[in-house]
C-alpha cells in the first residue's frame, strides 16, 4: 500500500537529511550574538581518526582535524 504522506521538503529539493541539518545548524550559528556565536563556531570543528586495515589488522591511526573554514 502506497503512503499518501507528504514528502519532506528537503527530500523534494534533492537533499539528504544530513545536508539539510548542516545548513540549518550553520544558519542558527550565524544568527547568534557574541559571545555565543564564537563559542558555537568553536564547537563546529571536527576531530576524528582514520585507520587503514591490512590483512585483517589495523595500521597506525591518522588523526584528522577538519573545520568548515579550512
Amino acid at each position: 500500500m502506497a503512503s499518501n504522506a507528504a514528502v519532506p521538503f528537503w527530500r523534494a529539493a534533492g537533499m539528504a537529511y544530513i545536508t539539510y541539518s548542516n545548513i540549518c545548524a550553520n544558519l542558527v550559528r550565524n544568527c547568534l550574538k557574541e559571545p555565543y556565536k564564537t563559542e558555537a563556531l568553536s564547537r563546529e570543528k571536527v576531530h576524528f581518526s582514520i585507520s587503514k586495515w591490512t590483512d585483517g589488522k589495523p595500521e597506525k591511526p591518522t588523526i584528522r582535524s577538519d573545520s568548515p573554514e579550512e
